[in-house]
């Protein structure tokens, strides 16, 4: 009887030890899923073009350091500047479950079915720093003034030439961006609100004849397009010591593509220094350049501070709220005007590159070989 007892006895511990396995099991698998699904739901994409531009780079390490201190999973990606690849970036970031898409575009009006996916699926999607075009399906843009942009690019050259004292006529050769950024555009339509009177008045001369935004277009914002198109315009018409005395370069790949081909004919020395060249993003090289009083002047846009705008965007739409925006009339991409937050750019020059770049603790010196 004593054996028969001891063998029940037995059998109950293993069952319930079994159970409670069983039980530890599940309520394993259940924290599990939990937290898998807590880790999904802090999934952000961030899709960069490409790395060929210093500025990117820095946009996308600057994103990812943001949204990982605030606790979110980033997967990043650059695109090496191929349509279809940022295509299937995106499509693959959908897959993988991410709940808000940050995009910084290669081509403006390419990702229409990839945002359609985006929106079926229930992902938000942020727009960076260039607008996606023809789509219903952005729910948010995050940039810098644009247009502002390019009237501070046009400013420095009004005030560095005493345009509005009256002075000239000064030779001018007139760069634009990337026809398939939608932010090339705005860049040229606020240098050209203020430098074109002048072009009108004949205080400035573009001996090329060159002027309207698609003749002077850079395709890529590629340095060497701009060196080439220079070379031309230098050959056919600054032969026998006509000089040029501004260039508007809208960003700093086109400044460095200008300043070489002006370099090769003798500017660059003492006797014969650049002329006014503006740019914009400051990248090392420039602002080495503009140290050393070659480039003119270039657009400062902090990333820090777009990447700390786009971080508190996410959050609110993570939370089922409506982002901050600034603009709520000025970027319509075809489809709809994308609720906008614009921050402000900052000129900087040989004048205030220390204060406004290496104090703020965005480069050091190091940085830039200085």
């Amino acid at each position: 009887m004593k054996k028969i007892l001891s063998l029940i006895l037995s059998a109950v511990l293993v069952l319930s030890m079994v159970g409670c396995s069983g039980q530890a099991s599940k309520q394993d698998t259940k924290e599990a899923s939990k937290q898998g699904s807590g880790s999904a739901e802090k999934f952000v994409g961030v899709c960069m073009p490409e790395k060929y531009l210093q500025r990117w780079v820095q946009d996308g390490d600057n994103m990812k350091k943001v949204l990982e201190e605030k606790g979110y999973k980033v997967e990043i990606q650059y695109a090496n500047n191929d349509v279809n690849t940022q295509v299937s970036q995106i499509e693959n970031m959908i897959t993988s479950g991410v709940k808000v898409l940050v995009i910084a575009s290669i081509d403006g009006s390419a990702l229409t079915d990839a945002l359609k996916q985006a929106s079926d699926s229930g992902v938000k999607v942020i727009a960076y720093d260039r607008l996606i075009m023809n789509s219903p399906n952005v729910d948010y843009y995050a940039t810098f003034d644009n247009y502002k942009v390019g009237q501070l690019q046009g400013q420095y050259i009004e005030n560095k030439l005493g345009l509005r004292e009256g002075k000239g006529p000064f030779n001018i050769e007139i760069f634009s961006g990337s026809p398939d950024d939608n932010n090339a555009k705005f860049f040229y339509n606020g240098a050209m609100d203020v430098l074109r009177p002048y072009i009108t008045s004949q205080k400035l001369v573009v001996k090329s004849n060159q002027v309207e935004f698609a003749k002077c277009a850079i395709q890529g914002w590629k340095a060497e397009t701009a060196q080439s198109r220079m070379d031309n315009l230098l050959s056919a018409n600054y032969a026998g010591g006509t000089k040029l005395d501004a260039v508007l370069a809208p960003n700093d790949a086109i400044a460095r593509g200008a300043m070489a081909a002006l370099k090769n004919i003798g500017y660059g020395s003492a006797d014969k220094p650049y002329p006014v060249i503006t740019g914009q993003d400051c990248e090392k090289s420039n602002v080495a350049s503009i140290a050393k009083g070659e480039q003119s002047m270039s657009v400062f846009k902090d990333t820090r501070t777009l990447a700390n705008k786009v971080a508190s965007m996410v959050d609110a739409l993570m939370q089922g709220k409506e982002a901050e925006v600034n603009d709520q009339k000025t970027y319509n991409n075809g489809a709809k005007v994308v609720p906008s937050y614009l921050c402000d750019p900052v000129a900087v020059t040989k004048e205030n590159y220390d204060k406004v770049l290496v104090e703020s603790g965005y480069y050091t010196k190091t940085d830039l070989g200085l």
